[in-house]
């Protein structure tokens, strides 16, 4: 098959839109003898006039070949095996051309058969993802007509979609995920595949599921996403009980999620915590259950039981399918719970609230502060907190409220010196009085 190729004429990719460290792996491997291209998501991004997160490398050249060149490479993956060359924090991937049957309908368990350029781009999952990019060049390479499917602003699965669904069901997370990105169409075929191969999406990896999850939660394009898995059905096999709680648009849950969007889209200098975005999802579906369980109560409950109630709900959201790391349940039940200790479940007015020193107190205030957009009544609540905060940290130039001491800051006691053994305790006659 011959590709069609685009000229910097008419695709307008700079060289200074490519990560140079990208340009300096393709480099050095094509100066051993390995053909190298830039491809995937980056050039897909370039195209689309977009900043790309990551700059990805194919090569020719195997995983052991790639660690004898780069002395800052590991290799990675058992059922995809690849190179991280690491430049600091930064990672250019590279992955090595594959082959493989396309037409089979198993999942696919392993995918180390090295092939050519072609057929490893005829293994890849949409068109709009099948494009190589050659830097020396400043050419566009295209087997799949990607390249007018961008312009069309088009999704559509390479080869035939439904066979591609159940070699790899993660593809219909990744198809929604650039649904709600770019805002593309879907293909009609494409679409019908993934309404027949919706239920198949439990065979997947969890673990790969969750990481495109927390992807799109940092997206700025989560609200958008999410309601599209819940609309395809793809949320309910997941997360049953999360899928039932999202049933209605103008549910907490989506206001949470468009704060987080619009958070995103300003960009942040640290990224938030994952526990801190995942509370977004967890806490309306964790408030509707406390509140129920509240009113069967005569006493309201004490924030032990809220807590209790808080790892219930996290282990219903998440299992049986995701496995959720240890550390990460540990921070986002604690997020949950501190929610009750910021507004009290009793609804008592706060009098004077005291910040704790808790390292985690921050993020606790952040959800707080997304539910304060989303519920304006709990805006005077958050105000409290952020004054006490502040008060916390600048205790001189805090203001006093009602109750304080009004003392002034303590005296410093004189410090007494003990006479030496034989000192008369009275003065003596001879001794000059000072002046």
């Amino acid at each position: 098959m011959q590709p069609k190729v685009y000229s910097l004429e008419e695709h307008r990719i700079t060289h200074d839109k490519i990560d140079p460290h990208a340009f300096y792996v393709i480099q050095r491997l094509r100066q051993a003898g390995y053909a190298a291209y830039l491809v995937g998501g980056g050039v897909r991004d370039l195209l689309l006039n977009q900043l790309p997160k990551d700059f990805d490398v194919s090569t020719s050249a195997k995983p052991e070949e790639i660690r004898s060149l780069f002395r800052n490479a590991i290799l990675i993956g058992r059922r995809f095996r690849l190179a991280h060359i690491r430049f600091g924090r930064k990672v250019i991937e590279v992955s090595t051309f594959r082959s493989g049957d396309t037409e089979a309908t198993g999942l696919i368990v392993r995918d180390n058969e090295w092939g050519t350029e072609e057929q490893d781009v005829l293994r890849r999952d949409f068109t709009i993802n099948g494009l190589f990019y050659d830097p020396e060049t400043q050419t566009v390479i295209d087997y799949v007509e990607g390249y007018p499917d961008l312009e069309k602003r088009v999704l559509r699965s390479i080869g035939q979609p439904e066979t591609r669904f159940l070699q790899d069901p993660v593809r219909m997370i990744r198809l929604v995920k650039f649904c709600a990105r770019f805002n593309f169409d879907i293909d009609p075929p494409t679409f019908e595949a993934l309404l027949n191969c919706k239920a198949e999406i439990v065979k997947s990896s969890s673990a790969r599921i969750f990481e495109e999850l927390l992807r799109m939660l940092e997206s700025g394009a989560s609200r958008s996403f999410f309601h599209l898995l819940q609309e395809y059905g793809l949320l309910h096999p997941l997360a049953p009980s999360l899928a039932q709680s999202m049933k209605n648009q103008n549910d907490l849950t989506y206001q949470l999620l468009s704060q987080i969007d619009a958070e995103m889209k300003k960009g942040n200098p640290e990224p938030l915590d994952r526990s801190l975005l995942l509370s977004a999802l967890v806490f309306p579906l964790f408030s509707a259950q406390l509140q129920e369980k509240n009113r069967s109560h005569e006493k309201p409950l004490h924030l032990g039981q809220i807590a209790e109630q808080a790892h219930r709900v996290i282990d219903q959201v998440f299992n049986p399918f995701f496995k959720i790391p240890r550390r990460m349940g540990g921070i986002l039940s604690f997020l949950l719970t501190s929610q009750y200790r910021l507004v009290p479940l009793d609804g008592r007015p706060l009098r004077r609230p005291r910040a704790p020193r808790d390292p985690l107190f921050p993020m606790a205030l952040h959800l707080l502060k997304w539910r304060s957009i989303s519920q304006p009544e709990l805006l005077p609540i958050y105000t409290q907190w952020t004054e006490a905060v502040f008060s916390s940290h600048d205790p001189v130039s805090a203001p006093r409220t009602e109750g304080d001491s009004p003392r002034g800051p303590k005296r410093r006691r004189r410090r007494r010196h003990r006479r030496p053994p034989g000192s008369s305790s009275g003065s003596s006659p001879d001794a000059t009085p000072p002046p």
